[in-house]
């Protein structure tokens, strides 16, 4: 197997932990701390990514070589890698944590391509770091399927995020207490290879801001903008400045699609938040089935609902002002801190509108369409209808003969279709009259339209079935999985059974409906 082109910038020029005492406790005058994965008994590769895969410079002989295996499940390490588990903190459910860190995450090293792309490869579920607390730094197999396939199908939807390489299964067993209620069971364990050009978050900020350790604060600020965003130019307050915005900028777009195609990440806490503005941090998400604006996917939020689909870009505000706060001590100009806000609320109003419009299949948006566009929303809500489907099946409306049966196939229920179905076409009337006022091309439209409206999405209860077989020891359905997301807007008639929506045998079955945070 061929060695990568390492070059690990984090520690060579941020201070670390110099007690190499792989236990929990707080870690101060330092930005990570050296860790060393775990062995395992028997890991074995469940599926890669070949893009992730070619995009890093490895061949289908190195993943197919033995060691690639034994260095993704962390027995082995590559030249060149240092291991490390970064230092942070960050506010939880909107409450201050304290010190977090990488509990259950190590990354492996920073690797530079043909290209001269840097990427970060972390294991998720490698073992004990000081940043691990009461737990054991493990992850399971229904977790890591899970992270996998979403970083990958998220990236195919054209959404920012972190990528996966790989899933090894560990070949040991890892208690878990996935309901919280008492009953832990042993699962089989897994590792995921995350890649990103970097796992920066919020909180890698909000810690030494809270210590008042400015000094280091500074340093990593610094160090950021020079290894993450070398396009900014003046000197450091100016770089400062605007690299805060472009960090609200970047946080506003990723939002705006997430909410296009009815993602919910179900756990926006400040350290789960990227300075890339990459999705990071896969646990407890979904997609919206039936719509609801405060549905949410994680049982811990399941009375609060502070992570729930409608609450997402106000969290991402929230997250920010956090992020604002900490960086006040080294950012001298409070007017450019200020126009934060204004950045997010700004981009975010602009690429979503631009979004909705294009989900509509209308070429802009006005202050005109803001009521039949609010009523269709309604609709969607107490109708019970398939978030996905019926935005796919939009296009297939004819506006010059409006017909509601290409709809019919998003609702769950045909007790509501009847109830609200004159609701339903007066609303297409609406819809229709406003299609005909920009007289598009159908193919025009239906191809805008197309191209933002997913017909395939990681819908929970998929990604349940392909973990079932998985445990049993299939992981055809994984592979199948892949290949269907890595094409989300395509048709694809031969799988057409991943695109239907929610059976009603998941509605609320475990995996399927909510999940906890349990990994």
């Amino acid at each position: 197997m061929r060695s990568l082109n390492f070059d690990n910038r984090f520690v060579r020029e941020l201070p670390g932990d110099t007690d190499r005492i792989n236990m929990p406790r707080q870690v101060y005058d330092a930005l990570w701390s050296t860790v060393r994965p775990t062995p395992v008994a028997n890991p074995h590769l469940l599926i890669h990514s070949p893009e992730v895969a070619t995009l890093l410079g490895l061949s289908d002989a190195d993943i197919a070589h033995p060691n690639f295996a034994q260095i993704f499940g962390g027995n082995q390490l590559m030249e060149g890698m240092q291991p490390y588990a970064a230092c942070y903190g960050g506010h939880q459910f909107g409450g201050w944590a304290g010190q977090l860190g990488d509990g259950r995450a190590m990354s492996l090293g920073e690797t530079i391509n043909s290209a001269g792309e840097r990427w970060e490869l972390q294991l998720k579920g490698a073992g004990s770091t000081p940043y691990s607390r009461r737990a054991d730094g493990r992850a399971v197999l229904r977790s890591s399927v899970r992270e996998f396939l979403c970083s990958e199908a998220m990236h195919h939807l054209g959404l920012p995020t972190t990528r996966a390489l790989s899933l090894v299964a560990t070949g040991d067993g890892v208690v878990r207490d996935m309901f919280y209620d008492g009953n832990a069971q042993v699962e089989p364990g897994a590792i995921v290879c995350r890649v990103a050009p970097s796992f920066t978050r919020f909180g890698n900020f909000e810690l030494p801001a809270s210590r008042g350790d400015i000094g280091l604060l500074e340093q990593l600020v610094d160090f950021t903008i020079a290894r993450d965003y070398p396009e900014l130019h003046g000197d450091m307050q100016e770089k400062r400045g605007q690299w805060f915005l472009e960090i609200c900028r970047r946080t506003a777009v990723m939002i705006a699609h997430w909410m296009r195609v009815g993602f919910v990440h179900g756990v926006m806490n400040t350290d789960n938040m990227s300075i890339l503005g990459l999705t990071i941090d896969y646990g407890p998400y979904g997609w919206l089935e039936d719509y609801d604006p405060l549905w949410t996917p994680n049982t811990t939020d399941a009375q609060g609902k502070r992570y729930s689909y409608g609450q997402q870009p106000y969290i991402g505000h929230w997250n920010l002002t956090r992020l604002r706060d900490a960086l006040a001590p080294v950012i001298s100009d409070a007017s450019v801190l200020q126009a934060g806000s204004q950045v997010y609320a700004d981009t975010y109003s602009e690429t979503f509108g631009t979004m909705l419009a294009a989900k509509f299949g209308i070429q802009e948006l006005s202050d005109d369409d803001a009521p039949w566009i609010n009523r269709a929303f309604e609709l969607l809500h107490i109708s019970e209808v398939d978030m996905t489907l019926f935005f796919r099946n939009l296009a297939d409306i004819d506006p010059q003969n409006p017909t509601l049966a290409p709809l019919y196939p998003a609702f769950y229920r045909d007790d509501l279709w009847q109830k609200h179905a004159s609701e339903w076409e007066q609303w297409l009337q609406q819809y229709s009259d406003r299609l005909r006022q920009d007289n598009l091309p159908v193919a025009q439209r239906q191809q805008r339209m197309n191209a933002v409206n997913p017909r395939f999405v990681l819908r929970n209860y998929l990604a349940q079935q392909a973990i079932d077989r998985a445990t049993d020891g299939d992981n055809g359905m994984l592979w199948e999985l892949l290949d269907v997301l890595r094409r989300p807007y395509a048709e694809q008639p031969t799988n057409a059974l991943f695109a239907e929506k929610r059976p009603e045998w998941a509605r609320h079955k475990a995996g399927c409906s909510m999940l906890s945070c349990s990994s």
